[in-house]
């Protein structure tokens, strides 16, 4: 994929040399949705079954059979992993972009296509039509970077998910997406 740098080598902004992004790349998802601030994927790590009953909530209907989702099905170790969420699996953008030999919708020229404009997640196709012409502008590493540091709690720091409307942790209402 076209996001990988030279191994020992990545470049900042200035073209200077730094150690590189250490980043799953699993966690890449072509949509632009970040895996590494994903809520299924937090929930899997975590191992929150309080939390996987929350998203059976979100998703159950979402996706090609899901009208049984249960906590079991929360599970995923990103997009491109062997064990992507059921979502994930089903996504008509993921395909799409492999079809065409793409890693993302950044390097397509159809964006936003009918796809994105059929997206089932409000919240998510609101961050790919923000993300997209981000990862189009700065590229992977920044990307990713930005969206790490995004997803952190403006009162304490704590790290969240996209989609998060309250820190878990302090309580702050948030609004990062």
């Amino acid at each position: 994929m076209a996001f990988f740098f030279p191994k020992g080598l990545s470049l900042d902004d200035t073209g200077s040399r730094r150690p590189p992004m250490q980043t799953n790349p699993n966690f890449i998802a072509p949509c632009g949705l970040y895996c590494g601030v994903c809520a299924v994927l937090y929930a899997t790590r975590d191992k929150n079954e309080k939390f996987k009953n929350r998203l059976v909530d979100v998703y159950k209907g979402k996706f090609p059979g899901s009208e049984n989702l249960s906590t079991d099905d929360i599970q995923c170790a990103g997009c491109l992993s062997d064990n992507p969420f059921g979502f994930c699996k089903a996504c008509s953008i993921r395909d799409c972009t492999q079809s065409k030999g793409y890693s993302g919708c950044h390097e397509c020229d159809d964006f936003p296509c009918r796809f994105i404009e059929d997206f089932p997640m409000p919240v998510g196709k609101k961050v790919i039509l923000r993300a997209i012409p981000y990862w189009r502008q700065h590229g992977t590493e920044k990307w990713v970077l930005d969206e790490e540091a995004r997803y952190v709690c403006p009162g304490c720091g704590h790290k969240l998910f996209r989609g998060a409307k309250r820190c878990n942790k302090c309580r702050l209402e948030v609004d990062l997406d």
